[in-house]
């Protein structure tokens, strides 16, 4: 009988430590990739990302209809991809250029991605750049892709929609 009490109890702390787990778990994913609901939006919804737990617009996306991860990057004028994630979504290494970026200046190649993909918002044929020692799997998300859109930030939230139609009487 003893035995089946301490059990018990020993089963009691598993539980509980599963369920501290969980929740220690899903509150992390939280903090670094708190945007993930993005993929699931509807074509042409407008796309509201907040800041990670390091202050930078992460989320998820597509390239060429591959899943990757985005890095919302203003100060990018291409969309930039580490060579094993331009690989993966069959993106062409073109002509070789001089690229200056955060580490340096450094040989990049120009690709053409033919569509990027971020929550409901996609845009075909853009410009691009391969980046062969760029550590990491994550993707600069720069403005050869941000300038199709209009961008608004709010409360510490980056809004991006399409374009509001102009009228001209």
């Amino acid at each position: 009988m003893r035995n089946w009490g301490v059990g018990m109890i020993v089963a009691a702390w598993l539980m509980l430590g599963g369920v501290v787990w969980l929740f220690m778990d899903g509150w992390v994913s939280r903090q670094t990739q708190p945007n993930a609901h993005l993929a699931e939006l509807p074509p042409g919804a407008a796309v509201v990302l907040r800041r990670n737990a390091s202050g930078h617009y992460v989320a998820p996306g597509r390239i060429n209809g591959v899943p990757v991860t985005l890095l919302v990057d203003t100060g990018a004028t291409a969309v930039a991809l580490p060579a094993q994630v331009a690989r993966r979504v069959g993106a062409p290494a073109g002509q070789p250029l001089r690229t200056a970026t955060a580490a340096g200046t450094t040989t990049a190649y120009a690709t053409r991605l033919a569509s990027v993909e971020l929550g409901g918002l996609t845009a075909e044929d853009v410009g691009g750049v391969i980046v062969p020692d760029m550590p990491g799997e994550t993707v600069l998300l720069g403005m050869s892709f941000l300038a199709r859109f209009s961008l608004r930030m709010e409360g510490g939230e980056l809004h991006i929609a399409e374009h509001a139609p102009t009228h001209r009487p």
